[in-house]
Parts: C-alpha cells; sequence; structure tokens
C-alpha cells in the first residue's frame, strides 16, 4: 500500500523498556486542521496491555506541560492510520511522538508518514493512497472499491470523478456483482472523530440500479451504538448528487457508509468528495441543534450553563489534587469540577439549581453526568434533575439520587423527549459535601 522510507525505534540495540521522542519544529495553524499519522507497532508475543505504546502530544507555547492528544496500544503486521482533529489555535505548539518499548526483548514502533492538512479529518476526495483513513469493513461478498483514476475495474467504473471532472480522479464504489444473499451490506467507515465538532456533513454520490439498493449513513458510537443519520431517496442518476445532513459528534464516533443490496442486479453505487462545515445545512427545514452547546467539562468555565443565586450558594467551580480524603475531576483526574456544599450556606439543606441552555422541542436527548457524594447520612432525593419550562416554571423531576455516600463518581444517564423548548435543572439538598460533573449530549 505504501512505499517509500520510514523512521522506527526497536529493542535491537538494547532499548528494551526505553522512550523515544521525536519533536516536531515550531508550528501553527490557524484554521481547523486534521494531524494524519502512518504508524506501526510490532512485537514478537501478546503483550500486557500498555507494556509497549505510542502517544501524541501538544505542547502549546508559554505552557508548562503537555497535552496528550492521542495514544494507542494496537500491535499490527501492516501499517495503521491515525487521524486527529486539532481545533483552530491562535498560539504556537509543537507535536511530541513518544514511543514506549516496554520490556519486550523484540519490540519496534514506527512512523511512515506525518502529515497536518487544514480542514477536518472526516472530509476526503480519495485522491490519496490512505483513503484519509477511510476502511473499507471486509465482507465476502460486497466491499467498497477505488474507482477511477483511468483503471477499468469492473462494469461499474465511471466516465468521470467528481473531484476533478474527469477519468484520472478517484472515488469509491461498491458493487452488486457478487451478490449472493438478500440484503448484502457494504460499509465505508470513517477516521473516528476525536474532538467534538457539529455542522453540516455533505458528500456526492451517484446511484445506477436495476433492483433494490438501500443507501444509508450512520453514526457508531464507541460502545457499539449505532443511529440513522441519513437515507438516500434519490431515484438512479446518470451525474453526481449532492447529499447534505447536520451531523453532530460531541464525543468519539464514527460514520458509516453503509449500501445493501437485494440481489446481484442491484447496481451500484459510487461515493465521493466528503467534506465538513461548522455550519448547519442550510437547506435543512427541522430545528438546528448542536449538543456541544449544551455539553460542558467544566475546565475552561460554565460554558452555557448558569445559575441564579436567589436559589442559594449555588455550585462553585473548584480543583483539588487528588488524595486518599478527595476525588479528583472526572474528566482528566487533575481538572476542574462543580462542588456544592452546605458549609457555604447559613441555611444546611437546600443549595441551588444550575440551569441548562435551553433546549429546542421534539428531539430526543440524552443527558449523562458524573457525580458523588459525601455525607454521613443517607443521601435520597439530595440531587435531583428536573424539566423546566423556558420561564423556569416546575415541569417534571426525571431523576433523583438514591445511593447512600459512596465518595466515588458515578454515571447517570436519563433519555427524554419533550414537546417545548425546556430547560434541564440539578437542584442540591445536601447534608454535607455533593461533588457534582455535569455532561449533557444529545442522543
Amino acid at each position: 500500500m505504501f512505499s517509500g522510507h520510514y523512521i522506527s525505534v526497536d529493542t535491537s540495540q538494547g532499548t528494551s523498556g526505553d522512550t523515544a521522542i521525536l519533536l516536531s519544529p515550531e508550528l501553527y495553524t490557524g484554521e481547523w486542521s486534521c494531524i494524519r499519522l502512518i504508524y506501526q507497532i510490532a512485537t514478537a508475543s501478546e503483550l500486557p496491555l500498555g507494556s509497549i505504546a505510542l502517544n501524541l502530544y501538544i505542547r502549546v507555547e508559554g505552557e508548562s506541560f503537555d497535552h496528550l492528544l492521542w495514544t494507542s496500544t494496537e500491535h499490527s503486521e501492516s501499517w495503521l492510520i491515525a487521524s486527529l482533529d486539532v481545533r483552530n489555535r491562535t498560539d504556537r505548539f509543537k507535536i511530541i511522538l513518544e514511543g514506549i518499548l516496554g520490556t519486550e526483548t523484540v519490540a519496534s514502533i514506527a512512523i511512515f508518514e506525518i502529515k497536518i492538512s487544514t480542514g477536518y479529518c472526516i472530509e476526503c476526495d480519495f485522491e490519496e493512497n490512505h483513503l484519509c483513513g477511510f476502511m473499507n469493513r471486509w465482507n465476502p461478498n460486497v466491499n467498497w472499491f477505488v474507482g477511477g483514476g483511468n483503471i477499468g475495474n469492473s462494469q461499474s467504473v465511471l466516465p468521470r470523478d467528481h473531484t476533478f471532472r474527469n477519468e484520472f480522479g478517484h472515488y469509491m464504489y461498491v458493487d452488486s456483482l457478487y451478490v449472493k444473499h438478500f440484503q448484502e451490506v457494504a460499509q465505508l467507515v470513517s477516521p473516528k472523530t476525536l474532538t467534538p465538532m457539529s455542522g453540516c456533513l455533505s458528500f456526492y454520490y451517484q446511484i445506477q440500479q436495476e433492483n433494490g439498493i438501500v443507501f444509508t449513513i450512520y453514526t457508531r458510537e464507541v460502545n457499539g451504538f449505532y443511529e440513522e443519520l441519513w437515507k438516500a431517496d434519490s431515484p438512479m442518476s446518470n451525474d453526481w448528487l449532492l447529499g447534505e445532513v447536520d451531523f453532530s459528534a460531541p464525543y468519539p464516533m464514527e460514520v458509516i457508509f453503509e449500501v445493501a443490496f437485494n440481489s446481484a442486479k442491484g447496481g451500484y453505487l459510487a461515493l465521493d468528495d466528503i467534506s465538513f462545515s461548522p455550519v448547519f445545512c442550510s437547506n435543512q427545514t427541522g430545528i438546528s441543534f448542536s449538543s456541544i452547546q449544551a455539553t460542558c467539562t467544566f475546565e475552561e468555565d460554565f460554558c452555557h450553563f448558569y445559575q441564579d443565586h436567589k436559589d442559594g450558594p449555588g455550585w462553585s467551580r473548584v480543583k483539588v489534587k487528588p488524595n486518599a480524603y478527595r476525588l479528583g475531576d472526572h474528566t482528566t483526574g487533575m481538572g476542574f469540577y462543580l462542588l456544592a456544599n452546605t458549609k457555604f450556606t447559613s441555611q444546611p439543606g437546600y443549595i441551588g439549581r444550575l440551569y441548562s441552555p435551553t433546549l429546542p422541542e421534539n428531539l430526543q436527548y440524552c443527558l449523562r453526568f458524573y457525580y458523588a457524594l459525601y455525607g454521613f447520612f443517607k443521601m435520597r432525593d439530595s440531587l435531583a434533575v428536573y424539566i423546566f419550562e423556558e420561564n423556569h416554571i416546575v415541569q417534571e423531576k426525571i431523576w433523583s439520587v438514591s445511593e447512600t455516600s459512596r465518595g466515588i463518581w458515578i454515571q447517570a444517564e436519563i433519555t427524554f423527549r419533550k414537546p417545548m423548548p425546556c430547560k434541564v435543572t440539578t437542584n442540591v439538598f445536601c447534608l454535607r459535601y455533593c461533588y457534582f460533573q455535569f455532561l449533557l449530549n444529545e442522543s
């Protein structure tokens, strides 16, 4: 697949257990960028997880610590591709690659290519050999292939691609020539989004069919949950058609382009020029809402959440170094979280409310957060979540804590849907201490 030179570190020179560092020159990217890394981790035997690893850090000018952007311990006999989004930055930075060889007598880490380009990692015109990190999920009968480049791959080769509008450009295609079973499926999987993003996902496709063909786009979370994002309803066409759909990825996920055939005469589908814009699709008539607007780790501030201090002393952003008596935050272990503490009020018990931004009506939401409770008595209902209308009229309680104090981070997850715009609030009634870290994601 790849040819040329690479750099590596291995244990052949007696470096077992050592760490190798590769430092980039000073970089500056005023726009959203994608770091693409082609690498391989190889060992002579199966090692315990983490004994050999490749880490990528961002070192920002003027800061005294490095930010871990990505890590891998995956062993492979072939080259692997990592695609890492980097937000717009106004400061200069360096990329640090750290190779940890572990204690195995035979181990190596190799880097074939490091490339930084403007744009999003999910974008692709399929003109490069690495296909932007998109991967075909192998099926014995139906698979995605690279078309174009003036190569006659099969009867389904199109006369021209969409990018260059000639026979030398490339695209991805799948055809039904070898279909043997009903509903044979081919999947093209995008690189995993590792940085929160939301906006408009667009692409071009062309369908030629004699029988049933279903073209669907899904998102898949890290736990394997699929959600349908878009489905084609266009008839066959001799030209490229534009597809657009609002897309939100507040946490890591993959985008899957799936084609299903009913028979060997199902025709074919071609795909080209996948792109992304942080502005929602202009031709969408539904309500546009980005779950990033209602997501917060409290590392910088309260994000779009707010408090009404007439409700009580409220929540405070705090940062505590983990020790035998106090938790670190859930996000990094060393960052910020929210603290509600009865010692800050002369009226022990009721503390206050934390309000979310307004959530549009008629959307399905998943509320996910982490909390920890400290105290000497039972704490049933000490922490509760309510749905409010925009004018702060209580609608209903959708969750409350039932545990006694345990002093560890516990995940809570609630799904809800309302016919009117609403806000989510957290009501606190504590007898001693309450720790709470809050994140909201659209499902």
